[in-house]
């Protein structure tokens, strides 16, 4: 797999674009269909501030392509290797300290709602579905869906993971798997001017204290959350100007 072939990058000012490109679907070939350290290089290039995950075309990601799939689980070892790596990709864009925004149009299903699932926000057009198909393949998520369902949605992820049917972005907004969405048909504009709101104006230094308070929350105690914002809230006052 050549993760030059379907991957692009591309850097605005301080956002970068991160863009599934892999035919009409956007399949994804692999478990691991991109190498972590080259993500890696780019998620923290200097003075970056924001990232926008997109799928170019109709849609975001029909997911894995099931007949490479197939043939991958003759080997399980390979397999087991090959989504521990894919898991590591999505557990990395879950802990960046900068916002990282899922911009999903049309079809948003299997690991390419697990792609969505990682970012910390998800922007749909009005047209955009989603859903867990899997079930119907005898599978289940296997890229840590099914536990950011949980996480996100609490026990309404019963139903989407094993019925398997597809929801619109009327529900998906009710339900919480989406943040917010356009009337427009395509969600990257609104996703771009959701990012620039949020990081315009604020320093990259600011922006990495605000992800690392918000992550602290969800994981640590609470003594050692409110020890840490303590910390970072005297770290920050230290450097202004009197």
């Amino acid at each position: 797999m050549n993760t030059e072939d379907f991957i692009y990058w591309k850097r605005e000012g301080d956002i970068g674009i991160f863009s599934l490109s892999n035919g009409k679907g956007n399949y994804l070939e692999e478990p691991d269909f991109i190498d972590l350290d080259i993500f890696r290089e780019w998620a923290e290039e200097p003075g970056l501030k924001g990232i926008i995950i997109r799928g170019i075309g109709r849609n975001f990601s029909a997911g894995a392509n099931m007949v490479h799939l197939r043939e991958l689980a003759q080997q399980e070892q390979v397999l087991s290797e090959k989504i521990t790596k894919g898991k590591a990709f999505l557990d990395y864009i879950e802990q960046l300290e900068i916002p990282v925004i899922a911009s999903i149009n049309g079809v948003c299903f299997g690991g390419g709602l697990e792609i969505a699932l990682a970012c910390h926000m998800r922007i749909a057009s009005s047209g955009a579905l989603f859903a867990f198909p899997e079930i119907n393949h005898g599978l289940i998520p296997g890229l840590g869906g099914v536990l950011r369902t949980v996480k996100l949605i609490n026990n309404k992820a019963f139903e989407i993971i094993l019925n398997g049917d597809m929801i619109n972005v009327d529900k998906a907004l009710n339900i919480g798997l989406i943040d917010d969405y356009t009337k427009e048909k395509d969600a990257f504009g609104y996703a771009r001017e959701k990012l620039i709101a949020l990081t315009q104006g604020r320093s990259a230094e600011l922006i990495h204290y605000v992800m690392r308070a918000l992550k602290n929350a969800e994981l640590l105690s609470k003594h050692e959350a409110l020890q840490k914002e303590t910390e970072m809230f005297c770290q920050l006052a230290s450097q202004l100007e009197i």
